[in-house]
């Protein structure tokens, strides 16, 4: 039987920030129950998302770079966010083999009720439909309440409209990830109870802005609410680990922990990017570059590390090979499957090269150690600047990316790094791009 699936999707974790990735108690907080997951599974230090939480929820949902389904930047006004109806989800995927499905956190996928979580394959979910920085509003001393409504918390199962909970505020941001976590729980007590293979899939809060730790765990560090906020996430990760335990099901489970792109950016509570430099909503290696681990008992040898090229649009098609489903075949997939390279059949991921987008620009192209910037941008608040020569950097002796190499002796990585990018152009031509804000139904000319 197909191993069940626990997927949690940190908001905004910066490479440097868990002690597994040399972050921890440098930054005042330990991490003990991750780290010591770290030893279980396989710790990759070059998985790459994209530089915004949409397209990265878009890659893995679809395996398909977010250019391809109009998910790279808001629409305009009265158009519809989020996927069509026609794009194909993981959970859809897991759902047709018998998997039951549970989404519990952040959607950021679309608000219309036909593009809502238990419309793309989830049987039940809790959650926010947009991102945390609504929580912030009512706090402002100008806020139109009048013109601009708050967000809200809603909770749905398939076949039902989801229901409105009330508004989202910041006090409901301090209690997000302990319920996010709670229904987890219930969740696959429920599924193990009656022996059912389950995918939960937890887009936690943590740490997106404004990071706020649960009142049980304010003070615990003594370093302010950032770091107890991880103490926070670090038990809850612990207690979600224990129940599979207690339940006898995590030899059975594969568990995958990651972020959706770098380190939160916002004062005060701006993360850490380790080695990488720059913010996320950039093509800087502190945007793209995230922490994952993966643990599957049996099949990845614990203890494993490895600095393979892998991208978010891979988790889409390895989690579906996993659960023995079949990727579809009428469309692009960009994602390659790492199950032959997670468990150790092969030593190389299968990719070379990532294609940087922010919104739907190409800002960069990533090709094994080497970077090549096309339009320069460090900082999410800088600027986009489109440069008349690429700047280059060898991200081995240039993690931060400061030196430019370019000129004169490293042209040709430009030439090594342009098939990537000439097959993913002549793929849009043959497969033309679906537009932000493309209203339902939606069906590819033929």
């Amino acid at each position: 039987m197909a191993p069940n699936i626990v997927f949690v999707f940190f908001d905004n974790l910066g490479f440097g920030e868990l002690g597994c990735y040399g972050g921890g108690v440098v930054r005042g907080v330990p991490t003990p129950r991750i780290d010591a997951f770290t030893a279980e599974g396989i710790r990759l230090t070059n998985m790459n998302m994209e530089a915004q939480c949409t397209p990265s929820r878009s890659a893995v949902m679809t395996g398909r770079i977010p250019v391809r389904s109009g998910t790279t930047r808001i629409p305009q006004p009265d158009a519809p966010t989020g996927l069509v109806s026609w794009e194909r989800t993981i959970a859809e995927l897991l759902g047709e083999q018998g998997y039951t499905t549970g989404h519990f956190g952040k959607w950021h996928l679309g608000s219309a009720p036909g593009r809502q979580p238990t419309a793309r394959g989830f049987d039940e979910w809790w959650g926010l439909l947009e991102t945390h920085d609504s929580s912030n509003w009512a706090d402002a001393d100008d806020f139109a309440s009048s013109e601009v409504p708050l967000e809200q918390l809603w909770e749905g199962e398939v076949g039902s409209p989801s229901r409105s909970l009330g508004n989202y505020t910041t006090e409901q941001r301090r209690f997000f990830d302990e319920t996010c976590f709670d229904r987890a729980d219930r969740f696959i007590r429920r599924c193990a109870a009656v022996d059912q293979p389950f995918f939960c899939y937890l887009p936690i809060a943590f740490p997106h802005f404004p990071t706020l730790p649960h009142p049980d765990f304010v003070g615990v560090s003594g370093n302010g609410d950032f770091a107890d906020a991880f103490v926070e996430i670090d038990t809850r990760v612990g207690t979600l680990l224990d129940t599979l335990d207690e339940l006898d099901v995590s030899d059975d489970t594969v568990v995958v922990i990651t972020s959706d792109n770098g380190a939160e950016d916002v004062l005060p509570w701006r993360g850490w990017t380790g080695p990488w430099g720059g913010s996320y909503f950039t093509a800087m290696e502190g945007s793209l570059r995230v922490p994952f681990l993966m643990r599957w008992p049996g099949r990845i040898q614990p203890g494993s590390v490895s600095n393979e090229i892998c991208h978010a649009v891979d988790l889409f098609t390895t989690l579906a090979s996993i659960g023995g489903a079949e990727v579809p075949t009428d469309r692009p997939i960009d994602g390659i499957d790492l199950v032959p390279f997670l468990t150790g059949e092969r030593g190389e991921s299968g990719r070379e090269a990532v294609l940087c987008f922010v919104a739907d620009q190409l800002h960069a192209i990533k090709w094994r150690n080497w970077k090549i910037h096309f339009i320069w941008q460090e900082f999410m608040q800088d600027p986009p600047v489109k440069l008349g020569v690429p700047r280059a950097f060898n991200l081995y002796d240039d993690p931060r990316e400061r030196n430019d190499v370019f000129l004169p002796d490293n042209t040709w990585v430009r030439r090594a790094a342009a098939p990537h990018l000439e097959a993913f152009r002549a793929s849009l031509a043959q497969y033309p791009a679906i537009a932000p804000g493309t209203p339902d139904p939606y069906q590819p000319a033929a």
